[in-house]
């Protein structure tokens, strides 16, 4: 199945036609403060595919000289930084980090965050630079945490892969046409009534996410007459590495039934806490159910 294509994006025909000038343009907002990469990449075109354009933007970056790389990754913004937090920075790192909420935290936590930006400044000379629609708050703290042990080029390395995860996905909101970057992943599900031999239509699932601070309702869906979600329970975005947590209302499923079971069902609500980390992979969590057992795995 393929990602809807972004209202207002060019086809990567109509870009290949540009001249320099309109080509870099068409593109700005893509690299941050860095129009440099896109006249750099002109030089090879035209491309077949989107993925293609976008290896050609970030070779661009990776042939630059090591201190030039630096600079490049030090025009980012820090994450929930001052400048943030005002809206000063560009609009679409605005979007990014107010999508995990890093525009509106409590006090204490923009106190972490304030600690670990100038803890990495201090140590590398640039700021912590990760693709934050990929991550959830706690996978993006134990990143940076575990990030602060690399030496300089380790580190100067990681901030351009996540650039490259960061423009990727704002190069598909702006160019369509063949071989798209993988960016997006899909969580889905499938229950499973062992008991009657078929899949379970009607019960009720719930997605959240589970972290440090709370468990947060992510969607609620009901099965359909082949036991699956009208819709993946998530889609069209990468999945945020993180830990997650499916319930399944099986009580109520079963008492609809109308079996004859006791008055004290042995199965009510059936939680499945699970971990992603692959965000532009396929999670697919099934489950195979009877009034007095579960089981289940990862799916294809």
């Amino acid at each position: 199945m393929s990602d809807p294509v972004s209202p207002g994006s060019l086809s990567l025909g109509t870009l290949n036609g540009l001249d320099r000038a309109a080509f870099t343009a068409a593109l700005d907002g893509v690299f941050e403060h860095a129009p440099w990469v896109a006249e750099a990449a002109f030089a090879h075109a035209p491309f077949d595919t989107v993925s293609a354009l976008h290896q050609a933007l970030m070779a661009a970056v990776w042939a630059r000289p090591e201190a030039e790389r630096v600079a490049f990754v030090a025009a980012h913004p820090d994450l929930a930084g001052k400048a943030a937090r005002a809206g000063a920075i560009a609009p679409a790192s605005v979007s990014e980090q107010a999508g995990l909420g890093l525009d509106r935290l409590p006090d204490e936590e923009y106190a972490r965050f304030e600690r670990l930006n100038a803890a990495h400044r201090a140590r590398f000379g640039f700021p912590f630079v990760i693709c934050v629609r990929r991550q959830t708050r706690d996978a993006l703290l134990d990143a940076f945490e575990a990030r602060l042990a690399h030496d300089r080029g380790a580190e100067l390395a990681a901030a351009l892969v996540e650039i490259g995860h960061i423009t990727a996905l704002r190069l598909v909101e702006k160019v369509h046409g063949p071989g798209m970057p993988r960016v997006h992943g899909r969580l889905s599900t499938h229950v499973l009534d062992t008991h009657k031999g078929g899949p379970a239509q009607g019960v009720r699932v719930e997605l959240y996410e589970v972290g440090a601070s709370g468990r947060a309702l992510l969607r609620a869906a009901a099965t359909n007459e082949d036991g699956r979600t009208d819709a993946p329970l998530i889609g069209g975005a990468p999945l945020r590495i993180g830990r997650y947590e499916l319930v399944f209302h099986i009580g109520a499923y079963f008492k609809a039934r109308g079996l004859d079971l006791p008055g004290t069902a042995f199965l009510d609500d059936v939680p499945i806490r699970f971990g992603i980390a692959e965000p532009e992979g396929h999670y697919h969590v099934p489950l195979a159910v009877t009034p007095w057992s579960y089981s289940t795995y990862r799916g294809s």
